[in-house]
């Protein structure tokens, strides 16, 4: 096998574990290449089904190309697809012009994110991060636990040694189960190339900009670049020495930021 063979093995094996170990299961969708991504394993792992929901968190503030993303692929690929928003934050105004991008990732993002998951009981859920994607994501596990109140303690993560994963949540709790952990950018960029997989055109330059990381559009920011096709993506991020999430607006706040939101419950 090949390197994105073995990468691509072991998120099946661990996509199938958590699917084995939880009945309640569902999955995040943010709509950006590793959810996505995530999303095209998982329908490998069930022979081209996803056989739980796919949840995607509706802050109101995404750009229109991903929300035509979304509608399109959810319907091509046949998806049990749950919109979570938290309308009662949106009611009493919670937005990037009035609050900062802190309070409005727990707002709009964590606190929808709890109550869909609290209506439907569900148990895990998996998500498309990565380890190299930001330092404190690097504390993460494959299976890591959230208490009661979607808080995570980073201090007090398993241990997970030769393919053993601590697969069950106390019932006062949840998983977060990551298959992408290992994985880099430039792994999904080739996987992407290999698999043929549609991403949505935001990731492509025009008028030499484009966006290397998708979020909400008031505090996500394109960078320059002339890289218009998946090929020259790759050799770009080859040569890159920029963070790829430099464009986000909460990823420029300090690291301890970042840390709270996660410890809280954020994505």
């Amino acid at each position: 096998m090949n390197h994105l063979d073995q990468l691509e093995n072991k998120s099946i094996y661990i996509i199938r574990e958590a699917y084995h170990d939880f009945k309640k299961l569902a999955m995040l969708w943010s709509i950006g290449k590793d959810s996505t991504s995530l999303l095209w394993l998982v329908k490998k792992a069930f022979f081209g089904i996803v056989p739980f929901p796919v949840i995607h968190i509706d802050t109101t503030f995404k750009f229109p190309e991903m929300y035509a993303f979304r509608d399109k692929y959810a319907k091509e690929w046949n998806l049990n697809l749950l919109v979570a928003k938290n309308e009662e934050a949106i009611k009493r105004g919670i937005n990037y012009k009035t609050h900062d991008a802190f309070t409005c990732a727990h707002e709009l993002k964590t606190v929808a994110l709890q109550r869909t998951m609290a209506k439907h009981g569900f148990k895990a859920l998996l998500l498309g991060i990565r380890r190299d994607e930001h330092g404190i994501r690097a504390k993460e596990r494959y299976f890591s636990p959230r208490d009661q109140e979607f808080k995570w303690n980073y201090q007090n993560q398993p241990a997970e040694l030769w393919n053993q994963y601590k697969s069950q949540a106390d019932t006062k709790s949840h998983l977060r189960v990551h298959p992408l952990l290992h994985w880099t950018e430039l792994d999904i960029w080739e996987y992407i190339k290999r698999e043929d997989l549609p991403v949505n055109e935001l990731y492509f330059a025009r008028h030499g900009q484009r966006y290397r990381s998708l979020g909400c559009m008031p505090i996500t920011k394109p960078m320059k670049s002339e890289a218009d096709t998946v090929d020259k993506i790759i050799e770009e991020l080859k040569n890159s020495k920029e963070a790829e999430r430099s464009g986000r607006a909460m990823d420029k706040e300090s690291i301890y930021t970042m840390q709270k939101l996660r410890s809280l419950g954020y994505m």
